[in-house]
């Protein structure tokens, strides 16, 4: 593609017309992303379990479609990926939330759950969108690195946490020229994270706020604006992106 001249002063919209599916994308990070994506002048695709949440953000963001259905499940998947417009652009996957607890006394239906949510429905999704997303256009999967220390309680945590990245490095080459990444954050300040901590919730972010070296708590926002960086930058492809405001250096 060939260069264009910018006028002085004006920039024009980096996703300007460019089609973004969300997986996840009616809440937390996959909304604020989606709004992103939308204000640099993509048109949306979100897809979800809830589908009140998501005929709001559809309505908030004037989504191209909306697609309520569990990720996890291959058949619904599957024609999620078919009936989508070809080409698209990117495809962002928030979908999944972790488990905590010790390994000997895991529920191992959720342990599956979880496996099935941070590993198999990558695989799967590689698989669907090699030939619907165009050349330069990106996979993006979410990690973590709260779960990189070993620690009682954060066994499955940290076996997928440290699974992902291998699993997307392998990925881009096999479906390259699609570029495949992973965001890795830390703690980040979103509904799941209130339902997850409970009244725990203030104490954890007044600790982050006095422990961390940025002094604040990430946002969905911050997870976002990486997020639509990695889809604009053509560069980037392989790799796994911390964002954690140097958590995984302080003790937790």
């Amino acid at each position: 593609m060939g260069q264009t001249t910018k006028e002085p002063g004006k920039n024009e919209p980096e996703l300007l017309g460019q089609i973004v599916v969300v997986i996840g994308g009616s809440a937390g990070i996959g909304l604020e992303t989606a709004r992103r994506a939308r204000a640099e002048g993509a048109k949306l695709v979100l897809a979800g379990r809830n589908p009140d949440r998501l005929r709001e953000a559809a309505r908030e963001l004037g989504a191209q479609s909306t697609a309520a259905f569990d990720a996890t499940d291959p058949a619904p998947l599957e024609r999620f990926f078919r009936d989508l417009p070809s080409p698209i652009d990117h495809v962002m996957v928030t979908a999944g939330r972790p488990i905590y607890g010790r390994l000997v006394d895991a529920d191992l239906d959720e342990v599956r759950r979880s496996v099935d949510e941070h590993l198999l429905l990558p695989i799967r999704i590689g698989r669907l969108a090699a030939n619907k997303v165009r050349p330069a256009g990106t996979l993006l999967f979410m990690s973590g690195t709260g779960a990189r220390r070993p620690g009682i309680g954060l066994g499955v945590a940290s076996a997928l946490t440290n699974a992902l990245p291998a699993l997307a490095t392998t990925l881009a080459l096999e479906i390259a020229p699609v570029r495949v990444n992973v965001i890795a954050p830390g703690f980040v300040d979103t509904p799941l994270s209130a339902t997850l901590l409970g009244d725990q919730l203030d104490a954890r972010r007044n600790q982050l706020r006095t422990t961390l070296p940025i002094r604040r708590v990430i946002g969905p926002a911050d997870v976002a604006a990486l997020a639509v960086h990695i889809m604009i930058n053509t560069a980037l492809t392989g790799a796994t992106f911390d964002i954690d405001g140097g958590q995984q250096f302080v003790a937790s």
